[in-house]
Formats: structure tokens, sequence, C-alpha cells
């Protein structure tokens, strides 16, 4: 009989699982490791783990027995089939009621809302967990979003908080909430993730094509900003990226083909939004131009026959554009996390989950790929208003914004004389103006859906009268020839 005598589990032993071994045993834990395949376990410790105190399982049975009770095993395996193969292995082979099954995958969220539901039902305990910066966070310090059955949080917090980054004295790691609330949070830092990426891109591309500016040069001004407003990971890495010559000296970002791939966490982030109703525009926008990038042979085609402004040289001030520039890409920034808040609020509300949104910002400050200084004003604005409506309410928000706005403004317009595509740039600004508007255009939609299939209306308050009552959906017969029928009212 095997000696309990490690404080958690780990299944799946690629690159993130190895890494996320190494960095608890530095932390002072003892892991049991297994792999599907058991030869992955013999070689990691011979290899990446000699000389820890890591120590391996050639099944499942073995894993559960080298386990303290509560047992707690983390498994980092594909989603979706091989998450509920593992945890039916564990519930048949020596795990027992009252053991913690922790999926750090990449799982949708209702599937991690089944999974807390099926498994407490049984008397064991889940959790599912986003698992946040690559392989470096990993090793040296991941953040960590765990949520699912409440019960578990004390008996895995000390293993999850100590493994976790470090940022300004906390760790990048707290309690999310119930059922699938740890990967939904997750989900939205993914398609965050994707809106960040755009916008950094749409800007060097604005760099790159408007003002004509090499790669060295952008890389410069990225350093600059880097060192501001807009300090983090990815401004961080793309500055590296810019400044990395291929052999000939040639910068090898200007040799990479120009079609993204995306594996799906940001389009489930848009279809989220979507069913909940909530305008996440911008990591919308960001999902349509990776899939626009990937048309790439049919862009080349439209490229020779169909026409757009000619350039001009930009006469401006060089600097002030740069500038100017700067905060579009900060306002961007705070639209889109504006917005990924807004989601997260409404799925909390439909979902009964009890979200602490300062923090999630407070998770997401050091080890995860949207790290960066504009994440402590986001938690400073939760802390300051727990239940905030909006982070353009916040004052410290409502003031950048407001000195963003003539140079987003610009950026923008410049950018659509040239004919630079700014799809992230541009619909951040319209959500704002849109958000900003006491009346919007959406008086002609309800006439139009009135018109032409009897959806009804609502009257403006001060506008009743007889024909208009207050409060009820009123159809009209506009066309004379229509009946006073209606159809049935729904939010589409």
């Amino acid at each position: 009989m095997s000696e309990a005598v490690a404080d958690i589990g780990l299944i799946g032993l690629a690159v993130m699982g190895q890494n996320l071994v190494l960095n608890m045993n530095d932390k002072g834990f003892t892991v049991a490791v297994y792999n599907r395949t058991v030869e992955k376990v013999d070689n990691f410790l011979a290899n990446e783990a000699k000389g820890t105190k890591v120590v391996g399982a050639h099944s499942i049975k073995e894993l559960a027995a080298k386990l303290k009770k509560p047992r707690k095993v983390i498994m980092l395996v594909k989603a979706g089939d091989a998450v509920d193969s593992f945890i039916k292995q564990c519930m048949e082979n020596g795990f027992e009621p009252g053991d913690i099954l922790i999926d750090g995958g990449n799982s949708h969220y209702p599937d991690s809302i089944r999974r807390t539901k099926e498994l407490e039902a049984k008397g064991f305990l889940f959790v599912g967990s986003g698992v946040s910066g690559g392989e470096e966070g990993a090793r040296y310090g991941p953040s960590l979003m765990p949520g699912g059955s409440t019960a578990a949080w004390p008996a895995i917090k000390e293993i999850f908080q100590k493994t976790a980054a470090q940022a300004y004295g906390e760790p990048c790691c707290d309690w999310v909430g119930e059922t699938g609330a740890g990967h939904y949070v997750k989900m939205v830092h993914n398609g965050i993730e994707y809106g960040d990426m755009q916008v950094i891109a749409e800007a060097y591309d604005i760099l790159k094509r408007g003002l004509g500016l090499h790669e060295d040069e952008i890389a410069t001004i990225f350093d600059k900003w880097n060192k501001g407003v807009l300090d983090s990971f990815l401004i961080d890495i793309t500055t590296n990226i810019l400044r990395f010559k291929d052999d000939d000296g040639e910068p090898l970002v200007t040799k990479i083909l120009d079609s993204a791939g995306q594996k799906g966490t940001g389009k489930w982030t848009a279809i989220a939004a979507l069913d909940a109703g909530t305008p996440v525009t911008l990591i919308g926008e960001a999902v349509f131009a990776r899939c626009l990038s990937s048309i790439k042979s049919e862009r080349v085609r439209a490229s020779k026959v169909i026409s757009g402004p000619l350039k001009e040289p930009f006469r401006g001030d060089k600097q002030q554009f740069i500038d100017d520039l700067e905060q579009a890409l900060y306002a961007s920034k705070i639209i889109s996390y504006t917005q990924g808040f807004m989601l997260m609020r409404e799925t909390a509300k439909e979902m009964k989950w009890n979200l602490n949104y300062a923090g999630i910002a407070r998770m997401w400050r050091g080890g995860c790929i949207i790290k960066s200084v504009f994440l402590k004003d986001i938690t400073a604005a939760y802390e300051r208003t727990p239940n905030l409506e909006s982070l353009l309410f916040d004052d410290f928000f409502n003031k950048a914004v407001h000195k963003a706005q003539p140079g987003w403004r610009r950026v923008v317009a410049q950018s659509a004389l040239w004919g630079i595509p700014t799809p992230a740039f541009s619909t951040a600004l319209a959500f704002f103006d849109g958000y900003r508007s006491e009346v919007v255009s959406a008086n002609i939609l309800q006439a139009q859906r009135d018109y032409f299939g009897a959806h009804t209306f609502r009257v403006l308050p001060g506008k009743e009268n007889s024909r208009l009552p207050a409060g009820q959906d009123v159809h009209i017969n506009w066309t004379g020839r229509g009946g006073n029928v209606s159809a049935s009212s729904y939010n589409a």
C-alpha cells in the first residue's frame, strides 16, 4: 500500500502540467503526478523533476493512494471528453466522497456548471479553475481563477495562493464564485486578451502604413508607452517582437503571414455576450478581425480590383499624432474592460453568482497575458464601489476617457481617411458615443419592426395620449390596410 505523502496530485504532464508541478514543488508542496502515457511520468521524474519532492504514480489508483485526505487533484488535460473521462476514472479508482477534483484546462464554463452539480450530487467537490500565463506563468506564478464547489476553497486556498503570481504583495488568485464562475471569468479574460492584442495590432498598422515608420522606430514608441499608462505584458512583448531580426537583418515580424489563428475562447466570449444581450463590441470585432485576416487569398484578389483612398503623406504634427494614438489605445482598453465587466455583471445576475469584481481585477494584475498597471486602477475602482455599474461611472476612468477623447477621435478619423482598418478603435468609440447618448436611433428600428411585423413599441414618457397609452406594448396600423393584432413580444 502506497503511503499518502502528497499534498496535491496532477494529471497531465504536458508543458503546462510539468511547469505547474515544479512551481508547486518550489513553494514547498509535495505533488504526486500521473500521465495517461505512464512513460512520461518516469521521464519527468528522471529529468525535469530530478532532485525534487515530486512523486510519480503509474495508475489513478496509485495516485489516489499517495494523496493526503481530502484528496486534491488538478487535471491539466484537453478540454471536453478527456476531462469527463478522468473524473470518471478518479471516482472509480480510489477517490472518495469529500475529495476535490480540479479542472485546470480551458474548459467551456457550461461544462463546469454541469460537472459541479454532477459531482456534488455524488458527494465529491469540483473546482473549475482558469489558469493563465502560459508556460512561464505556470512555472513561476500564473493567475489562477478557481470557482465551483465553495466548500473546496479552504482545502486548496494555501496551495493555490502560494503557487499563483504575486503582484503588489498579494496573490493573483482568489475564489471567484460558484459552479462555472472560474472558467467563465477565464473566458472573459481570454476575450479581453483578444481585444488587447487587436488594438495593439491596429496601433502598429497605423504607425507602419499611416506614418511609414520602420519596426525599430515603432518599437521605440512602444517602449516609451510601456513606461506609462499602457505598461503591460503585451506591449512589452510586442516591443521585443518588433526588434527581433531574421538572419538577414530584416525584422522577423514583416515575414510572418498576416492570417491569425484562434482557439475559440474569444468566440465563446462574443457568443456569451450575444446570449446575454450585452454590447461587448470590441471583443466581437477582435474575433471578426481574425476571421477577416484568415481569408488571405480572397483579400489578395480584392486588393487588385477594389480601390481605396489615395495615400497622402501625413502633413500634421507627427509627435502629436503618436501621442493621440497612445490615448486612443488607452481609451479603447478602458472600453474593452468596461464591456468585459458589464458582461460578467449580467451573467452573475442570471446565474446568481456572487462575483468579487475587485478580486477578479486583482487576480489579473500579474501572472497572466493581460497583466498591466491598468488593472491596479480597475481594482481600486471596484474597491471604492463594489457594485459599480460601469467603469465609465468611476471618477478615475471617466476623467481618463474625457482626456483621451480628442486624440482618439483624430486617430479614428485619420485612419478612415487613409483607408486603414481600425475595427477595435472604431467600435470602442462607437460604443462610447452610444453609451453616453440619452437618445439613440432605436425608435426608427422599433417603428420598422412594428410596420412590417406588428412587433409593437413603447411610448416615450411624456408623449402618451389616448392612442399611445403609457407603459403598454403598442401596435399601429401604419398603412390603413393592416390589422390591429400584434405579434408576441420577445427580446432578440
